[in-house]
């Protein structure tokens, strides 16, 4: 059975629904700008969760104070009187609520965490998947999709920090130097001014770890890209007996990790005995300050128990907030990066007014087309010339003649310095990369298969295509025998990039899959080139039926494959030097002329 290629698409947020298509670059204006416009309320909610759990935890030795001396000083005969067990209800009432506050505060998050990581990446993916496709052959894949995955988890790690450590630990403070800076302002100066001292003390330190932790991570993906290079060539070590040699490559590289590592190490236990150090002076100069003013009488029982508790509340605040700082920065960064990789501008944009392209005849037409690359390589210098409508056209030259950046230029997945590119008289620059996507179908040489099943591949050009038109799109390109072969047939996945399928395969359900999307103009970049000379011919009389009425523009270095064409452009510096039928020019006797009599089997060597 065929997999129904039609399922319901839960909502995502694309990144022109955020901010009107303008994302901020930096990760803190980023975090700020997606919780305030998407997660405005629920981080209300969080807050305020927060701020009652610690808040009312912060009061509990206030309540304590009053029950010391209740304890103290009150009667005791009574043993239900109120003066004891009010403040004791107090207590214990803190206790309840406060717990209350922040199983309600996790309750909120279960639900906010998640959905920040799914849109933040969804939004992020969107922004992705327009780059040109020269950003992507700059850019691992891997690493792209990492960096979206990294973005996601690290706002929702930011928030936690943010909106948890952070507040409880200005609460703490906030509450605790107005219950004992009203009486004893004494400690509530020593309280505020320790806070900012450790803060202070804990983010440059931090920073410093932070830096540690970044080469320690560096030095972990050169170990990694040595062992991933090395076991992605194993034919290549085995076959010049070079186990040995890697080994002591990889030795290398994982050597340059443990040392950073040991180095890492070293500074986080400094680190955490420097903080946790302070921490414990805090909490004896707190404790001795109270005895001090106990035993001159400036203070009760009750209020030393206070500042002790309070004291300690501070402790463990501070001392999670400061566990967590290296986190933070570390997740801000690795935020940053993640930014700065996926939101660089996109290379090519459609106009502010850009319109539909509508293709009725497939005419194409170049009119002084100019292109280089980005690293300066000059391609095309005033290049003009008109593909009629339904006209085939075979491009045949030399290696870098430029043949596979033209069909590029008219997909417009590179953008020309100068000239315009027209279909059927629109320019291609005034209309949606979308819409002229769809009107254009390409077989390339390498064909782009998702691990998927076979039919999901093939109706990947029509979402909307049924089981028989999957069905007849794969017979006609010589696939349904293969594929019904197999044990789950058109449900059979076909492994990363079409593993699970041999060459002439993967090139055959690549010719299906423009077969299903029926569009006017066609692209094949060595459509047939992985296939056999038999499979080849029943293909291309099926490529020959799927020609008629359409406009076909076709690379091959098989000169065979293009002999039938309409016109045959000979390209060769980025300049077209011989045009015409396959006939018109073998009798020029000229470069075609001669590389068609050089070739062997067919193909055309590559200079």
């Amino acid at each position: 059975m065929v997999r129904p290629m039609t399922m319901p698409v839960p909502p995502f947020l694309h990144y022109r629904d955020f901010n009107g298509g303008h994302i901020p670059r930096t990760a803190l204006a980023f975090l700020a700008r997606f919780l305030l416009s998407r997660f405005r309320w629920r981080i209300v909610a969080l807050v305020l969760g927060t701020l009652g759990g610690i808040g009312l935890m912060t009061l509990e030795p206030l309540f304590l104070r009053d029950l010391v001396e209740a304890l103290r000083l009150g009667d005791l005969s009574d043993p239900w009187t109120p003066a004891v067990w009010t403040p004791f209800g107090l207590v214990a009432g803190a206790w309840v609520i406060s717990a209350t506050f922040n199983r309600v505060r996790e309750i909120i998050d279960i639900h906010t965490s998640p959905q920040l990581r799914y849109e933040v990446q969804t939004c992020l993916f969107s922004y992705l998947i327009e780059h040109s496709p020269e950003y992507f052959h700059r850019n691992f894949a891997g690493r792209l999709a990492q960096k979206v995955k990294q973005a996601g988890q690290s706002t929702a790690a930011l928030l936690s920090v943010a909106f948890n450590e952070m507040v409880r630990v200005v609460a703490v403070v906030v509450i605790g130097f107005f219950v004992v800076g009203h009486d004893h302002p004494q400690f509530a100066a020593v309280m505020l001014g320790w806070t900012i001292a450790f803060v202070a003390a804990a983010v440059m330190l931090s920073r410093r770890c932070l830096a540690l932790s970044r080469e320690f991570s560096n030095q972990m993906s050169a170990s990694t890209g040595t062992m991933v290079d090395v076991i992605g060539n194993a034919d290549v070590v085995l076959s010049f007996a070079r186990a040995p040699h890697e080994c002591l490559q990889v030795a290398r590289a994982v050597l340059g990790e443990r040392d950073a590592s040991i180095r890492l190490r070293w500074f986080l236990t400094l680190m955490w005995a420097v903080l946790y150090t302070a921490l414990v002076l805090f909490q004896i100069v707190m404790i001795a300050l109270a005895v001090r003013e106990t035993v001159l009488g400036r203070m009760v029982v009750g209020e030393t128990v206070m500042v002790v508790s309070l004291s300690a509340i501070l402790f463990n605040n501070i001392w999670g907030l400061a566990a967590r700082m290296l986190e933070f920065l570390e997740e801000l960064g690795v935020l940053d990066s993640a930014l700065d990789s996926i939101l660089s501008p996109h290379a090519i944009v459609d106009a502010a007014e850009a319109r539909r392209l509508e293709v009725s005849e497939g005419a194409i037409g170049f009119e002084h087309v100019s292109f280089r690359h980005l690293d300066g390589n000059p391609v095309f210098d005033d290049l003009s010339f008109r593909v009629r409508p339904g006209e085939k056209i075979g491009l045949v030259g030399p290696s870098g003649a430029g043949k596979s950046t033209l069909v590029r230029l008219i997909q417009r997945h590179y953008q020309p310095q100068s000239g315009r590119i027209v279909i059927d008289g629109q320019d291609i620059a005034a209309v949606t990369r979308l819409s002229l996507n769809e009107a254009v179908a390409e077989v390339p040489q390498q064909p782009g298969l998702f691990h998927r099943s076979i039919a999901e591949n093939i109706g990947y050009a029509r979402l909307d295509a049924g089981p028989e038109a999957i069905r007849a799109a794969s017979t006609q390109a010589h696939c349904h025998g293969f594929i019904t072969r197999r044990p789950e047939g058109y449900d059979s996945l076909v492994g990363e990039h079409g593993i699970q399928l041999s060459g002439g395969e993967r090139q055959r359900v690549a010719i299906a899959r423009a077969l299903l999307k029926d569009s006017r103009i066609l692209i094949l970049d060595e459509a047939t080139s992985a296939l056999d000379s038999e499979t080849e011919a029943h293909i291309r009389e099926a490529l020959w039926q799927l020609f008629e009425g359409r406009t076909v523009i076709a690379i091959a270095h098989r000169l065979s494959t293009i002999s039938r064409m309409d016109r045959i452009l000979y390209l060769e510096g980025g300049r077209i030097l011989e045009e015409g039928s396959h006939d018109a020019l073998l009798a020029l006797n000229g470069r075609y002329a001669s590389l068609w009599r050089h070739q062997a089997g067919g193909f055309l060597p590559e200079t």
